[in-house]
């Protein structure tokens, strides 16, 4: 009786030629963030923004822009004369 030559199965094969699993990667955790209460910011055509304070709308020191990098910043859907709003909540 002759040997008969070795040959792998397809399952076999391919078992053997899938890559090793990716190691496992634990979750950072991330900081827990504390915000005050929030206010309320137009912000023009121009990318002016604007602040209610004193009984008028006086320009606010930061765009929206530099707002999203800190603080969390929700776009209102109500318009008021061509501007839009924001309700705006810095960490604290």
């Amino acid at each position: 009786m002759g040997r008969r030559p070795h040959h792998q199965n397809k399952r076999q094969k391919a078992r053997s030629s899938a890559p090793p699993p990716p190691a496992i990667r634990v979750p950072e955790r991330k900081v827990q963030i504390s915000y005050g209460k929030p206010f309320i910011v137009l912000e023009d055509g121009q990318k002016q923004t604007f602040v209610f304070a004193g009984g008028k709308w006086q320009p606010h020191s930061s765009s929206i822009a530099e707002c999203r990098i800190d603080c969390q910043v929700k776009e209102l859907p109500q318009k008021i004369n061509g501007m839009t709003r924001y309700e705006i909540c810095e960490p604290i």
